[in-house]
């Protein structure tokens, strides 16, 4: 590390949990770039971190001038990053999480472009909640509960949950069981705990694909590391199927640009999945009682 990164201190490194950084040798200081979101669920922070390389490291003045007691939950959403505490070193890989202590020295370097997740939790709500982690050793992004933690953490990033209140508490401790069962694999969990958060995480990729014919239950099973007969279960606890629940999600959605849009009805099921303008009329008149361009015009004459 060579150049000086005080002017980048400000966005990379929070005034609670601070770092001494240095942009990566040979690299133009003025080139590099950065870009870093936070967003509070109660009393945790997640931290979301894009850069060019750098790295940064805590010693005794940086410990010193934390404001509290972290433990910090470090997910490499892509891009390479080396980390290490406690003379211990890992080489981070996409999907790869390790846990890290506030109150020892630590350090880490980004390797090219990297995109990072940090979830700050004071150490006290992690014995609260009843899921007291200590730091270790890395958890491969293979292992099927991290890639249910990443899934719920989209999720919530695109649910406008307030910062405070019991909604964000309720989220907030959900995130941590999940963080317990990713991080602990070997430790007993509750399933019934991990069922709302792994509802959510599984509606957020539905929701987020549904222009696409192919999707499948395998593929999302898999994308959640899950059996598809683990996502059956789930769907049936919320009351339907897969087939049914992405059916309705495309058939609401077809609704919303009916009222709101002029898109012809063939252009609408092309853009939402269905297999031909034919499939969407039975589809549609079977929720409805009545074709996509009958239920328009219906509209339009009322609101006329």
């Amino acid at each position: 590390m060579q150049e000086d990164a005080d002017e980048w201190d400000g966005v990379l490194s929070d005034p609670w949990l601070p770092w001494a950084l240095r942009i990566a040798p040979r690299q133009d200081a003025s080139a590099f770039r950065a870009e870093v979101r936070r967003r509070r669920l109660d009393d945790v922070v997640v931290v979301d971190r894009t850069s060019g390389p750098f790295g940064g490291a805590r010693g005794a003045r940086q410990i010193a001038a934390t404001h509290g007691d972290f433990l910090v939950v470090r997910i490499v959403r892509s891009g390479h990053e080396v980390f290490g505490q406690d003379g211990a070193e890992w080489s981070l890989r996409a999907g790869d999480a390790v846990v890290w202590e506030s109150d020892r020295p630590a350090r880490f370097t980004s390797v090219g472009q990297v995109s990072t997740r940090s979830l700050v939790v004071p150490r006290r709500v992690l014995h609260e909640v009843g899921c007291p982690l200590t730091a270790g050793d890395p958890v491969a992004g293979r292992v099927p509960a991290v890639h249910l933690l990443t899934g719920y953490l989209d999720a919530l990033d695109a649910t406008p949950v307030t910062s405070t209140g019991p909604v964000a508490v309720a989220a907030r401790n959900a995130m941590l069981e999940l963080v317990w069962g990713a991080l602990r694999p070997a430790t007993p969990l509750d399933p019934q705990a991990l069922h709302p958060a792994r509802w959510a995480a599984v509606e957020h990729y539905l929701d987020t694909r549904l222009g696409r014919g192919d999707l499948s239950a395998r593929e999302v099973a898999a994308a959640h590391g899950i059996s598809v007969r683990t996502l059956g279960r789930l769907f049936a606890e919320q009351g339907g199927t897969f087939t049914g629940v992405l059916r309705a999600k495309r058939i609401a959605r077809v609704r919303e640009d009916l009222l709101t849009g002029d898109a012809t009805v063939e252009a609408l099921a092309r853009r939402w999945g269905f297999f031909d303008t034919s499939h969407l009329h039975r589809r549609f008149r079977a929720a409805h009682g009545v074709s996509p361009h009958e239920y328009r015009l219906r509209h339009r004459d009322t609101a006329s």
